[in-house]
């Protein structure tokens, strides 16, 4: 089974008036997985999906949604995938593929059925992305090994981390989504500081690998006009184009960050110096 929901995009000015339940209403997608289904939210940013398939006791196919018109879901779309829990494995199109923790799949536009499912007795959480898609490319598992890391940050300022590339287009051929996975090192706590925007890509940033009761305060707005959105384990926020993503944890964390837009340029992006924030 799988449900969906749609989601505006919105003038920064108007994002200046909300109030908290209104931003979270807005932005925070706060059940990626659901038992035995796939839960997608549809964002007229970018027209990007978010979301998870959570095979628990039976295989869950991905389905189209209404939003779509189309027979099948990648028709139009390609996918990504990175399993942020146990081994499972993602069938497509009748080729199988194994993935393990933190280990990613692209999945090319035109695929007609794909299948998500334990593979043992591990439970998997299968987080998704999606974009449209202008041209077929190969179905490619990306491992941790095959990433390309960018070591970022100093523990003098709580914010070192090992960046992993996994669906990027250094290392796998795509239309315009990218796909990695950001990791906190232990004692650190700040991502993407010093923030940065990029007009020509939103992004959606998911967080998992927090400690129970533990939070994340997640950074958002234009620099001279931020907000902020409490997170907890297995949320995800929609980040616009005009906005900062950048947020600090209680405990430990490691966040997945999906873009979609204009260009695959990694480095296109409009840096803000922390003392410069308002």
């Amino acid at each position: 089974m799988t449900n969906s929901e749609f989601r505006y995009a919105h003038h920064p000015e108007d994002v200046k008036r909300y109030t908290t339940d209104e931003l979270r209403n807005h932005f925070l997608i706060p059940e990626i997985f659901k038992k035995n289904e796939i839960n997608l939210t549809y964002t007229m940013y970018d027209r990007f999906i978010a979301g998870g398939a959570f095979p628990v006791d039976k295989a869950v196919k991905l389905e189209t949604i209404d939003y779509l018109k189309s027979e099948n879901f990648l028709d139009r779309r390609e996918l990504g995938v990175i399993n942020v829990g146990g081994t499972g494995k993602v069938t497509v199109d009748g080729e199988v593929y194994e993935l393990g923790h933190k280990e990613a799949l692209y999945v090319g536009q035109g695929n007609k059925e794909v299948i998500f499912e334990k593979s043992g007795n591990e439970q998997p959480y299968f987080y998704l992305n999606s974009a449209p898609a202008h041209k077929a490319y190969p179905t490619k598992k990306v491992s941790k090994e095959d990433a390309e890391v960018v070591e970022l940050g100093d523990s003098k300022y709580c914010n070192k981390r090992v960046l992993n590339k996994l669906i990027v287009n250094s290392i796998v051929e795509t239309c315009q989504l990218q796909m990695g996975m950001t990791e906190l090192v232990e004692g650190n706590i700040w991502n993407t500081m010093p923030p940065h925007t990029h007009s020509r890509r939103m992004e959606v940033y998911f967080y998992f690998d927090l400690e129970e009761d533990q939070n994340i305060s997640h950074y958002m707005g234009q620099p001279q006009e931020t907000r902020h959105i409490f997170l907890q384990n297995h949320q995800a926020v929609i980040s616009p184009e005009w906005s900062i993503h950048a947020g600090a944890g209680t405990s430990n964390y490691t966040f997945i960050w999906g873009m979609a837009g204009e260009n695959l340029d990694y480095g296109d992006m409009d840096k803000v110096a922390v003392n410069e924030l308002k």
